[in-house]
């Protein structure tokens, strides 16, 4: 009895700490996101060196908790909650990788931007601002993960139609920009793609936040409407 409560034991163990070393790289990615959209508004060279200096880090985080997570399923065979569980923190670590990658992207094109200096970044206030809205997304699905909330986690899949028009209101206008100037195009094109990196953002903190839902209600969500995944999370 004494060693089935120790294995027990060590068990749980194992799933907090993949759980906490998926909200650390959740913060590091958050942190990059933040680091290369204040780079496209400040064209300080520093900032896109940081993010793309922390891209291995985001790498191997998700290289080392996909292992960790094969590992407990092999020595523990989990079943029900434990299972889903250690199924979803394996996608959401992909989620994560993939935002690293984009956060990655729009520091690379904002120092492209920034060298050519054609289209000031500095009058696309609209990138910072719907930034933000991606990293609020990311923080609050990490925050249903760490809780296991599935009524957060419906709201940031909600979220995810704000970004939505957000990218198309910078869409608009950015080929206003470009039909009033065609010497601004290829600037243009590059905020364009940094726009859609942030919009895909969104798009993995809503997956994130799918995955804490089939988590704690074990129902797969996805290319649901959001009234019944509405309705699902608070069942």
């Amino acid at each position: 009895m004494a060693s089935s409560e120790h294995l027990s034991k060590q068990y749980d163990s194992d799933l907090d700490a993949l759980r906490s070393r998926v909200l650390q790289m959740g913060g590091l990615v958050e942190a990059q996101i933040l680091t290369a959209v204040e780079g496209f508004s400040t064209g300080k060279r520093e900032l896109f060196d940081q993010v793309i200096d922390t891209e291995p880090r985001v790498n191997g985080y998700e290289v080392s908790i996909d292992t960790d997570c094969s590992h407990i399923i092999v020595r523990r065979q989990p079943a029900a909650t434990d299972l889903r569980m250690i199924m979803a923190i394996s996608k959401t670590v992909t989620d994560l990788e993939r935002i690293g990658d984009e956060a990655e992207k729009i520091a690379r094109m904002s120092k492209q931007i920034h060298e050519r200096d054609r289209l000031q970044p500095q009058r696309f206030g609209e990138i910072r601002h719907v930034g933000n809205i991606a990293v609020q997304m990311l923080r609050q699905a990490l925050d249903a993960f760490a809780r296991m909330d599935a009524t957060q986690a419906a709201q940031v899949v909600r979220e995810d139609v704000t970004i939505d028009d957000e990218f198309r209101a910078i869409v608009r206008q950015l080929v206003t920009f470009m039909m009033e100037d065609p010497r601004t195009i290829s600037s243009a094109l590059e905020i364009l793609w940094i726009a859609k990196a942030i919009e895909r953002i969104g798009d993995h903190a809503k997956n994130m936040a799918e995955n804490v839902i089939y988590i704690v209600k074990g129902t797969d969500v996805r290319h649901t409407r959001y009234e019944d995944l509405e309705r699902e999370a608070k069942s």
